[in-house]
């Protein structure tokens, strides 16, 4: 058994390692050595959502009737390499957009399908999932800040040689995947399985007046999601590079580094979410989520590499809340919230919401304010933007907090 918790340390170490090493680092190098507009490095990162729209959900139909999850994962990972490693040679936006957008969508689907694989490695086993499964999925988010020190140490942060670092770490896992346990198939059909394994059903979830609402909140809020994963690098290094005062500074020459703080405050503040919920409710969580976006945006406007890296490092500290408070407290919610026969597929319309129409929206229209007004006002934009969600949110959502509804 210790054998099995190992084994699937490490594919979470290497999955979320492949999107470590360009995820946060690809807009400095498309801002910098290639020179792209705020639209067109925005459009990069609109790629995880259109991806996030169908893929995953196909995906698990294919690994529940036709090949197994583990295979299916290991293949997915070596055609996501390869796209990689046809991107790290175009340097002209079309191809290079083309590319990375096939990576992005066979890479998308890895995701839960690497869940599928360690709860299916876990129960035959023995375990308990939901006691053993986040202690292996914390080593996921160890694997992503590795892959940002690793390619801002290496000299890679602003080149192409970020991409080829991500492929190589596929290839790795892709291979290793097919050693994985076997997950199996099932090829009965029942009618209504494509419904339900598309999300679809849940939809009807829209028609409950405060389902609805929730639901066209976590668009709004999913619109932040991908602004800093953009912009953040490319802010620290290429505007405050190009301002003689802050050459040199560490923000300026190793940003990944500065920037995996927030990673680093991910892991730490999930564990606080159980007992935020249990004592202010999730309407309260998600404002408090909404009102740290705030914080998040306007702290990079008015910090710097200098005398005002505190407030860059507070930035990084509060992206922790803002994250996890609003995608986890919101799965949750959806949880508690659902009938048992559509919360998987609740899940999936809430994966769209966020992670997909809100963030490929939230690319799109970053990169547009990115253009119009520029460094650092962009992030004060952003931050006003937050907090009319957050004012509007607290308007308009009614929920009546149960603490005893909550377990500690």
């Amino acid at each position: 058994m210790k054998n099995i918790k190992l084994r699937l340390i490490l594919m979470n170490f290497l999955q979320y390692g492949v999107w470590g090493a360009w995820l946060i680092s690809l807009g400095a190098y498309l801002g910098g050595s290639l020179h792209f507009t705020g639209v067109q490095i925005g459009s990069f990162f609109a790629t995880m959502g259109i991806a996030s729209l169908f893929m995953p959900a196909l995906m698990g139909v294919v690994a529940d009737r036709w090949i197994p999850a583990q295979r299916l994962l290991g293949l997915l990972h070596l055609l996501s390499a390869g796209c990689m490693i046809y991107a790290a040679n175009q340097t002209e936006y079309s191809s290079l957009f083309v590319a990375v957008l096939l990576a992005v969508i066979f890479y998308m689907p890895t995701i839960s399908l690497s869940n599928t694989v360690a709860y299916n490695a876990l129960n035959k086993n023995g375990l308990d999932a939901i006691k053993d499964f986040p202690p292996i999925r914390v080593w996921g988010t160890v694997g992503f800040i590795c892959s940002m020190i690793a390619v801002d140490l290496l000299g890679f942060a602003q080149s192409a040689s970020q991409l080829y670092f991500s492929a190589a770490v596929g290839i790795v896992l892709g291979c290793y995947s097919f050693t994985l346990p076997h997950c199996d198939v099932s090829k009965k059909a029942t009618e209504g399985n494509w419904v339900d394994a598309l999300g679809l059903r849940a939809f009807a979830l829209f028609k409950e007046k405060r389902m609805a609402i929730f639901f066209v909140f976590s668009i709004f809020l999913g619109v932040s999601l991908q602004i800093t994963n953009a912009f953040a690098n490319s802010f620290l290094t290429n505007y405050f590079g190009a301002i003689p005062e802050y050459d040199g500074t560490f923000g300026v020459e190793h940003a990944n580094i500065l920037i995996s703080l927030s990673q680093l405050s991910e892991t730490l503040c999930i564990l606080l979410i159980p007992f935020f919920l249990k004592r202010y409710g999730i309407k309260n969580v998600m404002l408090i989520s909404m009102l740290a976006w705030v914080l998040r945006f306007a702290l990079l406007g008015l910090g710097n590499p200098g005398t005002g890296v505190w407030m860059l490092i507070l930035s990084m500290i509060v992206y922790g809340v803002a994250f996890d408070f609003f995608n986890i407290s919101g799965s949750l919610y959806v949880e508690k919230e659902t009938a048992p026969a559509i919360r998987a597929s609740a899940q999936g319309v809430f994966m769209m919401m966020t992670n997909g129409l809100g963030a490929t929206i939230g690319s799109y229209a970053a990169g547009k304010v990115v253009d119009v007004y520029g460094w650092p006002n962009s992030w004060f934009f952003f931050a006003g933007y937050a907090l009319v969600v957050a004012i509007l949110f607290a308007i308009v959502f009614r929920y009546k907090h149960n603490p005893e509804d909550v377990k500690a």
